[in-house]
């Protein structure tokens, strides 16, 4: 049984590869558990625009003060100690990782603005970074900029840093366009190597005590899953980019419905905070069990299989399949009120 694939040009001997949060790819020898366990490739945790501005124009004085002056002001800045690695640091941890494993290492950058920050891409490749995984972290607020100008933004940006490296580049990309399917062709045509869907925009809490605002890390359920899958089977065999799933895979079950919708790859996060680094092999091992099951002899062989364009129906990725689920739901009983 073959569950190799192919994802960004890289060889892997799985679809199952640790997505890029700090837990899992902050400790080397967590690296090294990780590649035990069976993951076919690295996603390291990010490296973020806020971090390079910081040190280029050495604004730590000026983004600091006065942040303690003003209660409302106590969060507005990002502090350096809140960063989990400097820019070098990350750079030698890339190099460290490469030496440590043989599976491939993709590094992430994530920025929410065109600038100079785009330029630590060449610096990621020449550390070693097989890929490199771009996260464009962005939530408009402007109230006079167009739809258009921020698709724009994430273009130009993509540009940017696909002009500065020549090793592949995907593009974690946020579901909040008014049309998705022409961002993604966009993205394709500016010679992105891969898309990874989607990126989750994790909503902050007020502490009513303290009456500040604080991160809410909220960990992905397998119902998360529906929207990177109904995307990625829309898309398949419409662009070129290769396509990733990210958030809500669970089980070995929907990796295989992932591999169906026409997804090379599965990033998987929330599944190993939950139960642990050996997980992975948990995963592999369902997904093994479903294909001897089903007479599956390669992952290959289901890749795209139940994509838009494959089947029957392709109304059923879109408003059909709406109206389908609303007027066959039937609710187990009513309360009426006599």
């Amino acid at each position: 049984m073959d569950i190799s694939t192919t994802y960004l040009g890289l060889d892997l001997r799985s679809p199952l590869i640790p997505s890029a949060a700090a837990p899992l790819s902050e400790n080397i020898d967590t690296i090294k558990q990780l590649e035990d366990a069976g993951a076919a490739a690295i996603v390291l945790h990010s490296v973020f625009e806020e971090q390079l501005k910081q040190e280029q124009y050495e604004l730590e004085h000026h983004l600091s003060y006065g942040t303690e002056s003003f209660a409302e002001a106590l969060t507005y800045f990002p502090e350096p100690e809140t960063f989990h690695v400097g820019p070098e640091v990350y750079l030698d941890h890339i190099r460290e990782a490469k030496q440590a494993i043989d599976i491939p290492v993709i590094a992430s950058l994530n920025g929410s603005s065109l600038g100079g920050w785009t330029h630590f891409a060449k610096l990621i490749q020449e550390a070693g970074a097989d890929a490199l995984e771009l996260n464009i972290y962005s939530i408009p607020t402007d109230m006079h900029k167009t739809s258009a100008q921020v698709e724009q933004d994430y273009l130009d940006i993509a540009t940017a840093v696909r002009s500065e490296v020549t090793i592949p580049v995907a593009l974690k990309l946020s579901p909040f366009f008014s049309n998705m399917a022409y961002m993604a062709k966009r993205l394709d045509d500016l010679g992105i190597n891969g898309l990874v869907l989607f990126n989750r925009f994790y909503q902050p809490d007020i502490d009513l005590e303290e009456l500040i605002v604080r991160p809410n890390i909220l960990l992905s359920s397998a119902q998360d899953m529906r929207l990177p899958m109904r995307w990625i089977a829309i898309l398949y065999g419409r662009i070129n980019a290769d396509l990733a799933s990210t958030s809500g895979v669970m089980h070995g079950r929907d990796v295989v419905k992932m591999l169906m919708s026409g997804a090379k790859a599965t990033q998987v996060c929330s599944a190993l905070l939950r139960h642990g680094i050996p997980y992975l092999q948990t995963l592999e091992a369902e997904l093994k069990h479903w294909m001897e099951e089903h007479e599956y002899e390669s992952v290959q062989l289901m890749q795209g299989s139940m994509s838009q364009i494959n089947c029957p129906d392709e109304s059923s990725f879109e408003r059909v399949q709406y109206m389908k689920g609303i007027q066959s739901y039937q609710p187990e009983s009513f309360a009426f009120a006599p």
